[in-house]
């Protein structure tokens, strides 16, 4: 796979607009100190639903498969997350397991961050954090604008449309 990208975000001419690679100078220094950069072949899975949540996953490059697994096998696709999303975000930060499996579709290279590097990381950069209750808080809108399509049958927007 050619790449675009530098082992060291500041370098990499990919990163303007991504949650951890446009950071300020600083926390983006420190961002590469605390990562491993890792090729991930595809079909590897990167964590699986259930399992320990050790830490961060950004993808550099490719596209990553987060899925449900029933008991009898059966997969739910829930996204293809590509370039500059963050997976594993919520159950690292919460001391869960993981939510869901996460499966390259392609080789994919990924920055990885664990757990408690990523709390000092945290702790210590403002903005990085901030983006991470921005983060944090547009998955919980999602999630809860799909429960309530799926609950009620039908969008909350056009409810609300209805309404007007």
């Amino acid at each position: 796979m050619a790449s675009v990208l530098e082992a060291r975000c500041g370098e990499c001419v990919l990163r303007s607009g991504r949650v951890f690679c446009d950071l300020p100078a600083e926390a983006l220094e420190a961002f590469d100190g605390i990562k491993t950069v890792a090729l991930f072949p595809r079909a590897s899975a990167l964590f699986r639903e259930g399992n320990v949540a050790n830490g961060v996953f950004v993808i550099c490059q490719g596209r990553i498969k987060l899925f449900l697994s029933s008991e009898s096998g059966k997969r739910l696709t829930l996204k293809i997350a590509g370039p500059g999303e963050v997976l594993g975000l919520s159950a690292a930060l919460s001391g869960t397991p993981y939510e869901a499996t996460a499966e390259a579709l392609e080789d994919a290279t990924v920055a990885c961050v664990k757990r408690g590097d990523l709390v000092r990381f945290l702790r210590d950069h403002r903005e990085a954090c901030l983006r991470v209750v921005d983060l944090l808080s547009g998955d919980l809108h999602t999630a809860y604008g799909r429960v309530c399509s799926v609950g009620l049958g039908r969008s909350r927007r056009l409810r609300a449309l209805r309404i007007q």
